[in-house]
């Protein structure tokens, strides 16, 4: 079996991939740009990859028997030409819940606890100037009794609430699919979700439900000082939007997915006026070692799982 890895880079080169090795074969590219795709496939009978787009033409005079995506989302595979060519298609799922999770719990205590100023403080030298023992300036809140909105409550979204309710929150969730039945939570129009949550975290799939499911007609509802995450997917927060709402009114943003990734010089978030209130971090959520190494061995189990 000759097996092509397209976007190693992406695994992070701390995660060891030798497992593939067991196989076959094992070709590694760290990135593959578009034109070079068809190319390395070519020959291949099983092919990794995490954001590399294989299409029809470079599915077309391939060997390729199976395309293992490195991730959730399938849209970068024509999975209507892979049927029609024969070639198996897997991805792999649940492997970072714990991940997303703690990234969106680290962004909540960022801004509900001001570590980043208090910090400033003490490394700028103000705190042995103190005539008292302690500074307060910077307000900050405990979680206990908040209202935290989860809009999109699958796997990750579940999880999170589970967590925010160990301090002590509400929990309340709008389901993007209108399918969602769970009863454990509150469930609540997007509106109300937005006008009464403290926290807002999104883990739902971008979907002509949710493109610009946030925009700034409703956005602009959302209570001061209340935090907005998006650890889902780009797209579904209007970013135009976004950025202007950031600098009119005072609400807090954790952004992990834009629009476009890796971010582009354009992007409106990137001339936010208000910095503190804006935290972006580049795709992080889903990539802690542990969720890295999942991901590793359920790629090579779909693998071994189609050869025996």
């Amino acid at each position: 079996m000759k097996i092509v890895i397209l976007d190693r880079a992406t695994l992070g080169f701390d995660i060891d991939v030798s497992i593939f090795e067991k196989y076959g074969e094992v070709t590694s590219y760290d990135v593959t740009k578009k034109e070079k795709t068809k190319e390395r496939i070519k020959d291949a009978d099983i092919v990794l990859t995490n954001k590399v787009v294989i299409g029809k033409d470079e599915m077309d005079d391939s060997n390729v028997k199976l395309i293992c995506i490195t991730a959730t989302g399938t849209n970068n595979v024509d999975l209507v030409y892979a049927k029609e060519k024969d070639i198996e298609v897997k991805n792999v799922a649940g492997y970072s819940t714990s991940s997303v999770v703690q990234v969106a719990f680290s962004m909540i205590f960022y801004f509900v606890q001001k570590l980043n100023y208090y910090k400033s403080y003490v490394d700028e030298g103000k705190w042995q100037k103190s005539k008292i023992f302690t500074h307060i300036d910077e307000p900050f809140y405990e979680l206990d009794k908040k209202r935290v909105g989860v809009i999109g409550l699958g796997e990750i979204g579940r999880n999170l609430a589970k967590k925010a309710q160990a301090f002590d929150c509400e929990v309340v969730y709008f389901s993007t699919s209108g399918k969602n039945s769970n009863s454990e939570y509150k469930q609540v129009s997007l509106d109300e979700l937005l006008k009464t949550s403290d926290i807002i975290s999104i883990h739902a799939p971008l979907n002509e439900n949710t493109k610009d499911l946030l925009n700034y007609e409703n956005m602009k509802n959302m209570k001061k000082g209340a935090i907005l995450l998006n650890l889902g997917r780009g797209g579904i927060i209007n970013e135009n939007d976004l950025a202007k709402l950031i600098d009119e009114k005072e609400i807090y943003c954790g952004i992990d997915v834009v629009n476009k990734e890796p971010i582009e010089e354009s992007n409106p978030l990137l001339k936010v006026k208000n910095k503190d209130r804006l935290l972006l971090t580049p795709h992080i959520g889903w990539a802690s070692i542990e969720a890295r190494t999942r991901l590793v061995e359920m790629v090579a189990q779909n693998i071994e799982d189609f050869i025996f």
